[in-house]
């Protein structure tokens, strides 16, 4: 597994005139805060439930809210493009290159999913057969090539589907799936069945959390390791993310250095966004150590540390006022555990809970749970 690679997630829009396009207005507001990022960024992704009613004016906004843009866009449809009973308003408004099936991106292999074209609508999600064999065979591609990493984006977590959810989830986590990002739950959540880490961030304009506030994740893997962290459009730049080691939270390859690293000399990579950043620092332990640029990876900082025993360490990389921390875990080799087969994979009984500081409430809300009006 090999690369680096990062995106932006901006959760379910529900473009809608009846709350004055609050979605595409904050979608405006994430293309104006990331034109202050000149690299580091892979792309801007979309999550489906883009339109609140499919309606060829709703999409004609979310166009306009992008036009200035300078990411490529990814999407995938949700429940609410398919509210009429078919895609062709999705399709009719959002450009072809946007919606692909597959995509290679930064040494990683990028799947996107259509869950809702093959249901009844509303939350009847489904694969196709169709399309549930090619990504069997996009995954094989991917396990016949160990340089890139796979990585899925579908509307919802795999136990949300109405039928074969387990399957797919199963099928995820024997080929190595490293990430698979969601939308539809209008809630933060990360789950982590031991093989995959699935997130999904909270809705733009239908957001369910008490004092959950608008904004967007930002998501990276960095050979194979997960990381995720969620902006208040309000925050200011720049934005730090430790990329590897991995937070004890995410592991899910535990015999894999850059998840659980042994006691000895270990490697910090850390993601640095935003115009004029200052180099950053990596503290541990009392001390810190300078990092110095990754010249093959925009935005990415390296720093080799001494974490000389075993245990629970917390770690952070600093950047100006800007703060990234994670709970590392350190072990010796020889006590690595085996691994299992996975148990309820992609389920959310798998969910990490709380994380504040990742604006992460350990919430089950979301539009199917709570009784909220959409």
């Amino acid at each position: 597994m090999t690369g680096s690679i990062t995106w932006v997630h901006v959760g379910d829009l529900h473009a809608d005139a009846a709350d004055r396009w609050e979605g595409p207005r904050r979608l405006k507001r994430v293309v104006r805060q990331l034109a202050a990022v000149p690299a580091g960024i892979d792309f801007l992704f979309l999550p489906g439930d883009n339109a609140n009613h499919a309606r060829a004016v709703q999409y004609d906004v979310i166009r306009t809210a992008l036009a200035r843009n300078r990411l490529p866009v990814l999407t995938i449809p949700g429940d609410h493009d398919f509210e009429d009973g078919t895609l062709a308003a999705y399709r009719a408004g959002t450009p072809q290159d946007w919606r692909p099936f597959s995509r290679v991106i930064a040494g990683h292999r990028c799947l996107f999913l259509d869950i809702v074209s093959a249901g009844a609508g509303g939350p009847d999600f489904r694969l196709g057969a169709g399309q549930r064999d090619r990504l069997a065979r996009a995954l094989a591609e991917s396990d016949d090539d160990a340089a890139l990493t796979p990585l899925v984006f579908m509307h919802a977590f795999p136990s949300d589907l109405a039928d074969g959810g387990e399957a797919l989830a199963t099928l995820f986590a024997d080929a190595g799936v490293a990430f698979v990002d969601t939308g539809h739950t209008h809630y933060n959540e990360l789950l982590n069945d031991g093989r995959t880490v699935y997130g999904a961030t909270r809705s733009s304009a239908q957001i369910e959390e008490a004092g959950g506030v608008p904004g967007y994740s930002m998501v990276s893997v960095h050979h194979g390791v997960p990381s995720w962290t969620f902006r208040p459009l309000d925050a200011a730049w720049p934005h730090v993310q430790i990329l590897s080691p991995a937070d004890v939270r995410l592991v899910t390859r535990p015999y894999h250095p850059c998840h659980v690293p042994a006691p000895g000399p270990v490697e910090v990579v850390a993601r640095v966004l935003g115009r004029g950043a200052a180099a950053p620092t990596v503290r541990f332990g009392g001390r810190d150590w300078p990092m110095v640029p990754d010249a093959g990876h925009a935005a990415t900082w390296r720093a080799m540390i001494e974490m000389p025993c075993a245990g629970l360490h917390c770690l952070e990389v600093t950047s100006g006022d800007a703060c990234d921390r994670i709970e590392v875990l350190v072990r010796e080799r020889k006590d690595a555990p085996k691994r299992g087969r996975p148990v309820a994979p992609g389920n959310a009984v798998h969910s990490i809970g709380a994380w504040e500081s990742r604006h992460l409430f350990g919430t089950r809300l979301g539009p199917n749970a709570n009784g909220g009006p959409w």
